[in-house]
């Protein structure tokens, strides 16, 4: 019987509010520096709530020419700027030695091309004009990302987008890895992208009540609700021992997944369901509770979220919850929905690789109902060989990825 499988992650890339590569989002996140801010890229005379996490400083026409960029929104450019760099390291060239049709291209997105919705829907409702430019499916559809990703690159195996609100990104990820695993391919380019700070995403999470106007403050009790990010995170994934017989540089192990749902609210997060599918992710990788030294949180800052991830955390991890280092980073990165993982997934790799813990930003003081360890304001040192990375989504979608030191 032949051994199991593995996952190298071999490549990664990112676009975010810290930075438009993973390098200067690394950094960023640990020393501790917050990329939310006053927004700038929309008008927002009608926004109550005007911060955001976005991607600052952006030229399109620096990444992509005439031809190409008319059939780009803007959640498909990012994808791109991210994959780019993410494929660049890993060294591979997918056109070559049919590896193309080994790879898949798998990419999360919760709203997918919402700056082009917009912009038409302006056009036909506001300016009256009954002709929409013909390009506005093409940019529109959620899985375009991970069309023009498989196009640049050659990627001829399984392609397509996942859609699952705030675990997009991990699921994707989650499902690239697992194809790895079951040999029905060697290689996937995957992550997740978001372009979600528009007028009217910004007024519909408004009505929710469940965003901060001041910044994000994740488990502490001045904390009063998310702050919406964008931008891409992009990983090679690539079969273990392909990438040692070639000499990769593996950044770390894609060891296992656990994914459940709570069946039970759409928007209240259930502490049974979150807490199992931390378990189940443990045992997927084949870890024990005292092997993982960080969870990177879902955090959102809500009054619902952080108490019952807090909850879940004890429930799976029993005595050693008290020494698990914890934190959000989109304390940092705002919450960037679909993406939200991917660009998690950059902290995660950071902190195995570089022995930081990046901190929960703006902490002040700590609520009684979060009473775990969330590295608050400043990064710490610490060695670890395994982490987790938990998302939940509306919808009671609960993606949890554990990684393992390469």
């Amino acid at each position: 019987m032949s051994s199991v499988r593995r996952v190298a992650i071999t490549g990664m890339g990112a676009i975010t509010a810290l930075g438009h590569n993973a390098a200067a989002t690394w950094s960023a996140l640990a020393e501790g520096r917050s990329g939310i801010g006053p927004i700038e890229t929309i008008p927002t005379d009608l926004l109550n709530v005007k911060i955001a996490a976005e991607v600052r400083g952006y030229d399109p026409a620096a990444h992509f020419d005439n031809k190409k960029l008319p059939l780009l929104d803007r959640v498909s450019q990012f994808a791109l700027v991210a994959a780019r760099e993410a494929v660049a390291q890993s060294r591979l060239d997918f056109r070559v030695d049919g590896r193309g049709e080994r790879a898949a291209c798998i990419v999360g997105s919760g709203i997918g091309g919402e700056n082009t919705h917009n912009e038409q829907s302006r056009r036909f409702f506001a300016d009256n004009n009954p002709r929409l430019h013909p390009l506005t499916i093409i940019r529109v559809m959620a899985n375009a990302p991970a069309c023009h990703v498989g196009i640049e690159f050659g990627l001829t195996g399984p392609s397509f987008a996942v859609v699952s609100a705030c675990a997009s990104a991990n699921h994707a990820m989650s499902q690239a890895a697992d194809m790895i695993k079951s040999g029905k391919v060697d290689f996937a380019v995957t992550g997740g992208t978001e372009a979600c700070v528009t007028v009217t995403t910004m007024k519909a999470w408004e009505a929710m009540r469940v965003t901060a106007d001041d910044t994000c403050r994740p488990f502490c009790k001045q904390r009063r609700g998310m702050v919406l990010g964008e931008g891409s995170g992009m990983f090679v994934f690539e079969e273990f021992e392909h990438a040692r017989r070639r000499g990769a540089v593996i950044l770390a192990e894609f060891a296992g997944s656990g994914m459940t749902a709570d069946a039970a609210d759409m928007v209240f997060p259930s502490e049974a369901t979150v807490a199992r599918a931390m378990q189940d992710a443990l045992a997927d990788a084949g870890l024990d509770p005292a092997d993982v030294g960080y969870i990177n949180a879902h955090g959102t800052a809500t009054p619902a979220n952080d108490p019952t991830e807090t909850k879940a955390i004890r429930r799976a991890f029993g005595a050693d919850a008290d020494r698990l280092a914890v934190s959000s980073t989109k304390s940092m990165h705002g919450h960037a929905l679909g993406a939200a993982g991917a660009l998690e997934m950059v902290a995660a790799i950071g902190a195995l690789r570089h022995g930081i813990i990046p901190p929960t930003a703006n902490f002040i003081d700590p609520d009684p109902v979060c009473d775990l360890d969330y590295v608050p304001n400043v990064a710490r040192a610490k060695t670890v060989s395994a982490v987790l990375s938990n998302s939940f989504a509306f919808g009671g979608l609960n993606s949890v990825v554990a990684l393992k030191k390469a």
